[in-house]
């Protein structure tokens, strides 16, 4: 292997240096590529006087509850007494919104608030390695790991990973919405709150036997079903289905579509006549109660005046008697 096949990958500096030393190769054998990477390696060093930092994964996966490490490794010429080491997340649902999960510094970790006793490092301070413990689905994001050791100068080492949380889906939640009477519309629905991989969703009428219904999906976690024109072949139990690969869960509905009553004319006909008559009489009852209230009243102011006029009349023949 000529060293002239090596210039692909050697500093611009170098390249003149590797056909020089190709030459020597001739001369002096394997001495001549020795004098070449040494040249090489004297000369990286110098050009990466900063932290090197390499990530063993570029992503990594966890189920929802267990624990994960993510790693991370830099190289340094410098004593670790000013380390300083940083590590941030930002979710998949807001990637320009990163916020710190844990920093090393000076010796001194500390630990985002919300993540107390489920982060750490994992090697410090020979590794930047970190490990997150009862992982949940707001864990899942783009880590970034930025590594600095003054008094090296240069910028900081960065690597970046992602880490998948997986999770089973939640218990979904089944409604109904409509008129069930016969010629009626009823939606409906089913709902999960979460699920990683994204949960597939089917409905079936599991009675009398097992039908596939044709879903519309209403976003990743939603769907649902539209019958229009009930009938009474529509009652049975229906399930909503969520599955992924680490489980599946299922939600249920009882419908009962019903027919009202029929109203017939005649019989309608029939209630606003006895409704009529029953207003008459009731008219009639209260006039007759009126009449007769209003004889009775009559008659005794009669029978009054007449008793007054006889005490006046024979009050003073009686007197006048008296006296003779």
């Amino acid at each position: 292997m000529h060293a002239w096949s090596l210039l692909p990958n050697l500093p611009a500096g170098l390249q003149t240096l590797a056909y020089m030393t190709d030459s020597v190769h001739v001369v002096m054998g394997y001495s001549g590529r020795w004098l070449l990477w040494t040249a090489y390696l004297l000369t990286s060093v110098r050009q990466h006087d900063a932290v090197r930092v390499t990530m063993r994964e570029e992503s990594v996966e966890v189920v929802q509850g267990d624990s994960v490490t993510l790693p991370c490794s830099f190289f340094t010429m410098s004593p670790l007494s000013r380390l300083n080491i940083i590590w941030t997340l930002a979710p998949f649902s807001h990637p320009d919104s990163p916020s710190q999960v844990i920093v090393y510094d000076h010796g001194q970790v500390i630990e985002d608030p919300s993540l107390t006793g489920r982060v750490g490092f994992a090697g410090i301070p020979w590794s930047a390695d970190i490990v997150l413990n009862d992982t949940r689905v707001s864990d899942a994001g783009t880590y970034r790991c930025v590594v600095s050791n003054p008094p090296e100068t240069g910028d900081p080492g960065i690597g970046e990973l992602a880490l998948s949380v997986l999770a089973p889906p939640s218990l979904p939640l089944c409604l109904w919405d409509g008129y069930t009477g016969v010629g009626g519309t009823v939606t409906l629905s089913c709902m999960v709150a979460e699920g990683v991989p994204t949960p597939e969703m089917r409905w079936h009428k599991l009675q009398p036997e097992e039908i596939s219904l044709p879903m519309n999906m209403d976003g990743d976690l939603s769907g649902s079903v539209q019958m229009v024109n009930v009938s009474a072949q529509n009652s049975g139990l229906y399930r909503c289905s969520v599955t992924n690969l680490l489980g599946t869960q299922n939600c249920y509905i009882n419908l009962s579509v019903y027919s009202p009553p029929e109203r017939s004319p005649g019989i309608l006909q029939a209630v606003l006549l006895t409704l009529s008559m029953a207003l008459v009489l009731a008219a009639l009852t209260v006039l007759v109660l009126w009449l007769h209230r209003s004889s009775r009243e009559r008659k005794w102011t009669d029978g009054e005046e007449e008793e007054c006029y006889n005490e006046i009349r024979y009050t003073p023949s009686l007197m006048k008697r008296s006296f003779v």
